[in-house]
């Protein structure tokens, strides 16, 4: 259907032209497997007899499939993408994407932390490093720079010991589409960053360590997987607290900054987000919260 070499001369156009990061490429090559398969069960022989028909039957297909509707946007996205790029490099003669169009995505509110269940978290974070073990020291100082600066998960598993900077509090981050930022955080941070770096980071550095800040038992960089295990392991410990994983620290930080009277300009900053649009679902979330307090307390509610 579509040549493996095609296939692999648009997954370096991908990485190397248009920036994207390797999650997202991995993404958009399923999505083009997918309806290569697709489009052979529907008896498509090539990328230049694809119609505008087929990909809104492939879209269809997806969601008679029950994919969300933000999977169904990403993967039109990624047709849009492979088709433009094919036109440009001769492999079709016409896009057939080009009115091609996806339900928007749903916008939900993102799960957040009050500030007393994040502060409850952080000390539940503290109370379970001083065993000593590494990792539960590792832990706290994970966790209190996810909340501390509003970074990525992938951000944070990214990052070396070079890139935090504990005299000025701030951490250097490489975003998405390789842009790098300065990220400030406080001093509850430096300190568990601190200890993590002088008595717990050593125990486990092994061969295969190189410059990675935060590392597993293994001496591997740590992944986002275990960021994830050790937030849940101890949301697990505290009541009432909303189901999130390593992002919901992130959406927690960006709301209670603003909560706080921070700019939206200077959310948008520390967030790393290309749009303004995306940082104002912020605004909706304290408006929420604004709105069940009135309730709760307004006689005219």
């Amino acid at each position: 259907m579509i040549p493996e070499g095609v296939i692999a001369a648009f997954e370096q156009h991908l990485l190397l032209e248009k920036g994207r990061s390797p999650h997202t490429v991995r993404a958009y090559l399923a999505d083009l497997r997918g309806l290569q398969d697709y489009l052979m069960s529907a008896g498509v022989d090539g990328p230049g007899d694809v119609r505008l028909a087929d990909l809104r039957g492939w879209l269809g297909a997806q969601g008679d499939a029950g994919a969300s509707r933000s999977t169904i946007s990403r993967r039109s996205a990624a047709a849009k993408t492979f088709f433009r790029w094919a036109v440009r490099h001769g492999h079709v003669a016409a896009d057939p994407s080009l009115r091609l169009v996806a339900p928007g995505k749903a916008h939900h509110l993102p799960g957040v932390l009050k500030k007393e269940q994040a502060g409850d978290l952080m000390t539940l974070a503290a109370v379970a490093s001083d065993d000593a073990d590494p990792v539960h020291v590792r832990n706290r100082a994970m966790l209190e720079l996810l909340y501390a600066s509003g970074m990525r998960v992938g951000e944070l598993t990214g990052l070396d010991v070079d890139d935090v900077d504990l005299q000025t509090e701030t951490a250097r981050v490489l975003g998405k589409g390789d842009k790098e930022r300065i990220v400030p955080f406080g001093a509850p941070a430096a300190e568990a960053i601190d200890l993590w770096v002088r008595t717990a980071r050593p125990a486990l550095v092994t061969t295969v360590s190189g410059p990675a800040l935060f590392l597993g038992r293994r001496g591997r960089r740590v992944d986002q997987r275990q960021v994830r295990s050790s937030l849940q392991a101890l949301l697990a410990h505290l009541p009432d607290i909303p189901h999130l994983g390593p992002h919901g620290l992130r959406h927690s930080a960006a709301t209670h900054l603003l909560d706080g009277g921070a700019d939206l300009r200077t959310v948008q900053e520390l967030l790393g987000h290309a749009s303004l649009a995306t940082t104002q679902i912020y605004t909706h979330v304290s408006v929420e919260r604004l709105r069940s307090a009135y309730q709760q307390a307004h006689p005219r509610a």
